[in-house]
């Protein structure tokens, strides 16, 4: 949200609560607490936006307080709770949400937050619950997400099968092809996961993480020269000044095993 936007905002909440001070009927509104009460949850988004999260709590509560019991507040405040580090009160949050309204994109984000807490075939059922929704209009997260959940549960190629149902679905990100390099990479199929990375690096040669992934898997077998031509290779065509200087500092330090 910009400056002026944010700006027009609190005048607006100025005004709004101007109002409520001088109109005792101001609670028995349902206009007027409905629109205060979205002006305050979008002041919360903006805040949690901008890592004000002490100002986002505020905006949030007093939404919730004037609306209770609305689901993108009580996901936004979920999210909040989790990064502030406390799991507990953002899961309390999102189930509270769903009893409100089964969103997919709740299931969603409930799910990477079981996945976080380790607990993967609960997040394997939400993830399964976001994509029962023909409507969700992300369904490639929702599958990366389930291939995490799958891969966590020695599910090797239930993995696989997510991870490249999201390279279907969104063809243009590269993270579902990454997820199942490192899958490769994890379940001791090298050739795989090299191949995969190259593939990825012909397409975008400017991706220092697919570059970070294959110069694991090289160092990782030994691989030293190969790991430096492509290095040296990345550096030469990276246009991005920090993606070359990356480079050159991780050649030294190849060098430096020699």
């Amino acid at each position: 949200m910009n400056r002026p936007l944010l700006r027009a905002l609190a005048v607006l909440l100025s005004s709004l609560l101007l109002l409520a001070a001088c109109q005792t009927d101001t609670k028995h509104d349902p206009e007027k607490r409905d629109k205060l009460a979205k002006l305050h949850y979008q002041i919360g988004l903006n805040a949690i936006q901008h890592n004000q999260l002490p100002k986002a709590f505020d905006e949030l509560m007093q939404s919730n307080e004037l609306q209770p019991n609305q689901p993108e507040v009580l996901d936004a405040l979920a999210y909040a709770w989790r990064l502030r580090g406390d799991l507990k009160k953002a899961e309390l949050y999102y189930k509270k949400s769903l009893r409100a309204s089964s969103r997919s994109a709740t299931h969603n984000n409930y799910g990477n937050l079981l996945l976080q807490m380790k607990r993967y075939k609960e997040a394997e059922v939400q993830f399964r619950k976001a994509l029962d929704d023909p409507r969700y209009p992300n369904p490639h997260i929702a599958y990366i997400n389930l291939g995490d959940a799958l891969l966590e549960q020695g599910r090797f190629n239930d993995a696989i099968a997510a991870y490249r149902q999201a390279s279907l679905l969104h063809p243009k990100q590269i993270v579902s092809q990454l997820r199942e390099a490192e899958a490769y990479v994890r379940y001791n199929r090298p050739h795989y996961a090299q191949a995969l990375y190259e593939t990825m690096l012909r397409k975008y040669p400017q991706s220092r993480a697919v570059m970070q992934g294959l110069l694991a898997l090289l160092e990782k077998q030994g691989n030293l020269a190969e790991a430096r031509r492509q290095l040296a290779a990345f550096r030469d065509h990276a246009k991005d000044p920090l993606n070359r200087a990356w480079a050159v500092d991780e050649l030294e330090r190849l060098s430096r095993h020699d």
